[in-house]
């Protein structure tokens, strides 16, 4: 075997352990397994909201300010694609039966979460102009 199949080996499988951490994740987060979903994170992890401007450091702050959310979430994973040391994920949150189309970049350091970033999107009504060029898409 060759150095570079045996890095790429290495690389797989690590992809793989991510890749089951990732799904774990998203299982305790839809669950409300705060003390499981956030397993994932570095102690020093940082978590940033761009839309509203705010950046969480750590993951014990992280845990306790989604763990104080009042509204009952639910997550919808879509799609997970990644490799290495960067994955993303995108997904329905939906707040109190209001969803909310968001998708979160983690990048990696080890086999934990250095950081974060989320960014949600309304859904919106699709415009009666462009219906001859698409198709409907179900959530």
């Amino acid at each position: 075997m060759t150095d570079q199949q045996k890095t790429e080996q290495c690389s797989g499988a690590r992809d793989q352990e991510i890749r089951g951490a990732l799904d774990q994740h998203w299982a305790a987060s839809d669950a409300n397994d705060f003390e499981t979903e956030h397993l994932i994170y570095h102690d020093d992890a940082v978590l940033d909201y761009p839309q509203s401007g705010e950046r969480t450091r750590g993951r014990h702050n992280i845990q306790c300010q989604r763990a104080s959310q009042p509204s009952k979430k639910r997550f919808t994973v879509q799609r997970i694609i990644g490799g290495g040391d960067l994955w993303v994920t995108e997904f329905i949150l939906t707040y109190d039966g209001k969803p909310s189309y968001t998708v979160s970049i983690m990048e990696f350091r080890d086999d934990k979460i250095a950081r974060e970033t989320q960014y949600f999107a309304d859904p919106f009504v699709a415009p009666a102009w462009r219906a001859q060029w698409v198709e409907r898409m179900d959530a």
